[in-house]
């Protein structure tokens, strides 16, 4: 056995019970051995980088690889949103109002179209915007406040931007019709 496989297996050996009740302590049994297993793959490819003690090392990159699976899972959940979204209602209104915004968001200084795509399409948390645009998190909150406030004069502005109202007729289900 190698200096290296004899220095993980004792630190697997005397960190990974406390490790695995970190994680559950944070996300619950369900997630805890792959997050647990995927904190001592990234160990052993790090070794290297491992401090003694090691458990404080371990456990930040188990907090880490908990917030990327929870990034993960958020992304998961927003593209289903969006394909829900697409599915649900009269195609025709969504794209009338979509195109609404986009055109609200043309009309906008190209700062503000910035401070509004940085977190709703690019899905940055206001401190990551921040630093983005280089400004502190309560500067952009307040810019992003203002910014909203633009495109919603933006676009109650220009009423033809906005959807028509149209009777809500329910879609057919045409594979039902021709079963």
């Amino acid at each position: 056995m190698t200096d290296d496989a004899h220095r993980f297996t004792g630190m697997y050996d005397e960190c990974r019970q406390r490790v695995w009740a970190y994680v559950v302590s944070r996300a619950g049994r369900q997630v805890a051995d792959e997050v647990v297993s995927e904190t001592f793959a990234i160990a052993w490819r790090r070794l290297d980088d491992v401090p003694e003690p090691a458990l404080p090392w371990l456990l930040g990159v188990a907090r880490n690889v908990l917030r990327d699976n929870v990034r993960a899972e958020l992304r998961r959940e927003a593209m289903a949103a969006e394909l829900r979204a697409w599915t649900e209602g009269d195609v025709a209104d969504q794209v009338t109002e979509r195109m609404g915004v986009l055109r609200a968001l043309a009309a906008l200084q190209e700062d503000d179209r910035e401070i509004l795509i940085l977190v709703a399409w690019h899905g940055l948390t206001p401190k990551e915007a921040a630093g983005v645009i280089g400004c502190s998190s309560a500067a952009y909150r307040v810019r992003l406040h203002r910014a909203r406030k633009r495109l919603r004069q933006a676009m109650e502005a220009e009423p033809e931007w906005r959807a028509p109202e149209r009777s809500r007729t329910p879609v057919r289900n045409l594979s039902e019709e021709w079963s």
